[in-house]
């Protein structure tokens, strides 16, 4: 890309280099935020089809565009276009539907009754580490499939009182409709839904299933908490719509998208704290020593154990830096606005990228080294707040982060505290960013006894 200075004084790649940017977003999005915010800093323009993308890349605009003025955005590019696959759930729906379906939503994750998961979270870790324990010695095992089942595992016992293991092919459900999702980014939705593709069909099938399991989990569904499990209340704000259907449709998108956006982002911040542990055995070393001084005592784990897993906790949180779960933040501008001295037009579309901020060289030192000391409480730093935003910020602060930190904290030690897990060599890892931030062709390592 070449710099060229447009009228309004941002940086960026010319008009005439639209089709070719169209073409790089579909084929290496990462590449191209990361690119832009080598050669253009902190403000640049980028030409995307028939779209000019404003990207911002300080933490000072970053904060104005999240927070400060977050009441001028809507969700952006690529959310929007997800919207024809997602629906209107949480992640998607804008105005006074998503301050609803937040009101239904955020009770489940107070902090009393997230703090209250962690004995399930525990035992499904150990339940994964059985399974990994079966598996021959030497052999390859796919971990992002098996920290997926692991994590959609800690979702059902933790918003739904259901156990999701009975839906083996929910995972692949969720895969198609994300893949779908990420195909309406990259062709702007300019391909009609009816059009019989490959993956528009798989999509199609995709949301059938996930509607006859939603109908089942709703059936079957049986509380023991009314008041705080997310699918007794959605279920009883969906019986205050008129029409049943809606009803019927807002429960499938809210818990597609609970359950979609849940599972993939914590299984991928595992997948990358594991892939960094292999790297760092010296780290490794250390978690495994935390795990099992905090956790060899009886009885199970609640969420105190945290106040133990101080280092544990720095490494998920620089693995989080290095591969931000939620790599891009996209925004639409409501109305006209300024941002760092730069005007933004109503309508524009503006980016915010966790992955490229997590990186920038102002605020982090040697950026693109592993380095959880980072994150040590007596390690003195004046970044500012918004150059580490991992679970975003503003008002759609993820609802959450709270329940997600603890579930990769607690299943890091317990992992690190019984095996060793190493990748299999000559097999790249290599980021694919998504819905969230996943490795591409899922990471493949083989299982090791951690006190051989």
């Amino acid at each position: 890309m070449t710099a060229v200075a447009p009228a309004r004084g941002l940086a960026g790649p010319p008009r005439r280099a639209a089709l070719r940017m169209l073409a790089v977003m579909s084929a290496d999005r990462l590449g191209m935020m990361t690119d832009a915010a080598a050669r253009y800093g902190d403000a640049s323009r980028l030409p995307v089809g028939h779209k000019s993308l404003y990207f911002f890349n300080h933490p000072r605009y970053v904060k104005h565009v999240l927070a400060d003025n977050g009441a001028n955005y809507r969700k952006g590019i690529g959310l929007v276009h997800a919207r024809r696959a997602l629906g209107d759930g949480l992640l998607t729906s804008e105005g006074e539907l998503w301050h609803e379906q937040r009101k239904v939503i955020q009770p489940a994750f107070r902090a009393r009754r997230v703090a209250e998961q962690a004995a399930g979270i525990a035992e499904e870790a150990e339940r994964l580490v059985a399974r990994l324990r079966e598996a021959p010695a030497g052999q390859p095992v796919v971990m992002t499939d098996a920290l997926t089942g692991l994590t959609l595992g800690v979702l059902g016992r933790a918003l739904l009182n259901a156990d999701l293991s009975r839906f083996p092919d929910l995972g692949d459900s969720f895969a198609a409709v994300q893949d779908q999702a990420m195909f309406e980014l990259a062709t702007l939705s300019a391909v009609p839904t009816w059009v019989p593709l490959p993956k528009q069909m798989r999509f199609r099938r995709a949301r059938a299933d996930l509607q006859a399991v939603v109908d089942r989990l709703v059936r079957e569904h049986d509380s023991d908490d009314p008041e705080n499990d997310v699918l007794s209340r959605l279920v009883a704000s969906a019986r205050r719509e008129s029409d049943p259907r809606t009803g019927r449709i807002r429960i499938r998108d809210e818990l597609v998208t609970l359950l979609l956006a849940g599972h993939e982002t914590t299984a991928s911040t595992l997948s990358w704290t594991l892939h960094l542990l292999d790297d760092h055995p010296e780290v490794w070393e250390r978690v495994h020593d935390e795990a099992v001084r905090v956790l060899s005592g009886p009885g199970p784990v609640t969420a105190d154990v945290l106040h133990g897993l101080r280092y544990t906790t720095m490494v998920v949180e620089e693995a989080m830096r290095l591969y931000p779960p939620v790599w891009l933040l996209p925004r639409a501008a409501i109305g006209p606005d300024v941002v760092g001295g730069h005007p933004v037009p109503a309508g524009a579309d503006v980016l915010v990228c966790p992955y490229t901020m997590h990186r920038h060289p102002d605020f982090w030192e040697r950026p693109e080294r592993f380095d959880p000391e980072r994150f040590a409480p007596e390690r003195p730093h004046d970044r500012p707040r918004y150059a580490y935003i991992p679970f975003g910020a503003g008002q759609r602060f993820c609802v959450g982060n709270s329940l997600g930190m603890m579930e990769a904290v607690i299943v890091t030690a317990i992992l690190a505290r019984e095996l060793r897990i190493r990748k299999v060599p000559g097999r790249p890892v290599v980021p694919e960013p998504m819905l969230s931030l996943r490795v591409r062709g899922g990471l493949v390592m083989t299982v090791h006894d951690a006190r051989r």
